[in-house]
């Protein structure tokens, strides 16, 4: 349909409102220019997306289904529609929508990448890569499709066809930056193999591209401990860290008064009201702060017959959100929280899990951030065993420090936040702990490196479960790991990151004084 300039004008408006982040105001012109073409494709996909935008995954779900019953084909309604099922939980029929797309653009590199992408964020990582090498075939020298497919291979633990991948990579994209630092950390550098001078000569080249500037020195920090220098390490990763805090408008501030208000709100009033949800059997929880050996935990519990893992998922603080919907900020949030029906937020939990994991008895969340809602957990499924890792502040701290995420953990760039989260969050585990006696179980990563059967054993007791030798020969798990430690948990347990902080000790004195403020 052929739309008069003015109509076009105000689509392009409500484009423009969207990406700047006003999806109110975004959808109040969509919603005008649907009144007058109430199937115009722009409009409902542009209303789906500030749907998303507010969380109202169902909301988001309603548009793109109008685009598809018009377009069956329609390739962008298909993703944004696994999206909005993944949010609402509906996992099998997400993954059922990525098939049909998937069948649609078998010839199609790009939108295979794409699907794989997807397949990817719903935890699919053995479909992600099964779908990128038909990508590659199409498009064999297509960076992304190469980032992503080495990605995949890490996931799966193929760390050698990794770097293969990503030497390739490096090679045909010269300005992949991101690619070197992946390409760090696949392995152990050594003396004689390593990228070191590569990387120098990269870095000389790279002024004005900061995001560049943030992974070629997170690369060589990485590269330059792997052979023991130290100092020249430290300084790329304090470059490199500072570059990544000053691009972000992040206060540490309103992630401690958050957890201030959690502790507020779930007291000893809240446990002691009446109402728990289902009883949460075979739902396990593993959290703790990033880098603190929530992976490791994974691993050997996972390798028992009897346990599988969605590994970090965010099903949790999607249904929560999905139950507090209309709350403009994450104080209201938390209140809202409080007054979830517990069976509704087990029963949409226990949903995605199960769907993800439909076979298994046992299934293990790690989402190291989870610990700001043991509350939930322990009200609305009393039989979940929650799992939380301990490990030194220190070397906890520094792994945090040099850890380049993705996504998340946004206090994990300065020393001086990160002290500060430490101590919000052990107040706050200090709290769930007076609340709810005996119903956390601590596990200690410095005694699970250095006493791994015991530790273990005691871990599988925990859970109720018979000892299986599997747990010991964790490093051999097949399973997807898509975690910061995914080449770590291929190896065998080692001690040698516990007091690693200590190679640093000056240079981390900032993070030291807040600890012991």
């Amino acid at each position: 349909m052929r739309m008069n300039p003015d109509f076009q004008r105000r689509l392009q408006e409500a484009d423009r409102l969207l990406r700047q982040r006003q999806p109110q105001a975004a959808e109040a012109i969509c919603a005008a220019l649907l009144n007058e073409a109430p199937g115009h494709r722009e409009a409902l996909l542009i209303t789906s997306r500030a749907r998303q935008m507010r969380n109202d995954w169902d909301g988001m779900l309603a548009h793109v289904d109008r685009v598809l019953k018009a377009e069956p084909g329609d390739m962008a309604a298909q993703l944004m529609r696994v999206e909005a099922l993944s949010a609402l939980g509906e996992i099998v029929e997400a993954r059922a929508q990525l098939e049909t797309a998937k069948r649609q653009a078998r010839q199609n590199a790009g939108l295979l990448g794409r699907i794989a992408e997807m397949e990817t964020q719903l935890g699919d990582h053995a479909a992600a890569r099964e779908t990128l090498a038909k990508a590659r075939v199409l498009a064999p020298d297509d960076p992304a499709i190469l980032y992503n497919f080495a990605s995949a291979e890490i996931a799966v633990g193929e760390m050698d066809a990794a770097e293969t991948l990503l030497d390739q990579l490096i090679e045909t994209a010269p300005g992949d930056y991101d690619a070197c630092y992946n390409r760090a950390t696949v392995r152990r550098q050594t003396i004689d193999d390593n990228h070191i001078d590569d990387l120098i000569a990269r870095l000389s080249k790279v002024s004005g591209n900061v995001a560049g500037e943030i992974q070629l020195c997170y690369a060589l920090a990485k590269e330059l401990e792997d052979i023991g220098e130290f100092d020249r390490s430290f300084a790329y990763l304090s470059r490199g860290a500072g570059a990544r805090r000053r691009q972000m408008a992040y206060r540490v501030e309103d992630d401690i008064s958050t957890m201030e208000d959690i502790a507020a709100v779930f007291d000893k009033d809240y446990f002691a009201a009446s109402g728990e949800g289902s009883n949460g059997e075979g739902a396990i929880f593993i959290l703790g702060l990033p880098r603190s050996g929530t992976t490791l935990v994974d691993r050997i519990l996972s390798s028992h017959p009897e346990v599988n893992s969605v590994g970090e998922v965010n099903d949790l603080a999607l249904a929560i959100t999905r139950l507090c919907a209309g709350a403009k900020s994450k104080e209201e949030l938390v209140r809202r929280s409080a007054a979830i029906d517990p069976n509704a937020l087990s029963a949409a939990y226990r949903n995605s899990t199960t769907q993800r994991l439909p076979d298994s008895p046992n299934i293990i969340d790690k989402t190291p951030l989870n610990f700001l809602y043991i509350g939930l957990i322990a009200k609305t499924m009393p039989a979940a065993k929650i799992i939380n890792l301990v490990r030194d502040p220190m070397d906890v701290g520094y792994a945090m420090y040099k850890t380049l995420f993705r996504m998340g953990y946004p206090f994990s760039y300065d020393l001086e936040d990160i002290g500060r989260y430490i101590r919000a969050k052990d107040r706050l585990m200090a709290h769930w702990e007076a609340v709810l006696p005996g119903k956390i179980i601590n596990v200690h990563y410095q005694q699970l490196v250095t006493r791994q059967e015991e530790e273990s054993r005691k871990l599988v007791s925990a859970l109720g479960l018979e000892w299986h030798p599997d747990c010991l020969a964790f490093h051999q798990n097949k399973s997807p790991s898509a975690t910061a430690s995914a080449a770590q948990v291929r190896q065998p347990i080692y001690s040698s990151s516990v007091g690693k902080w200590k190679a640093y000790e000056s240079q981390l004195a900032p993070l030291v004084k807040v600890l012991n403020a």
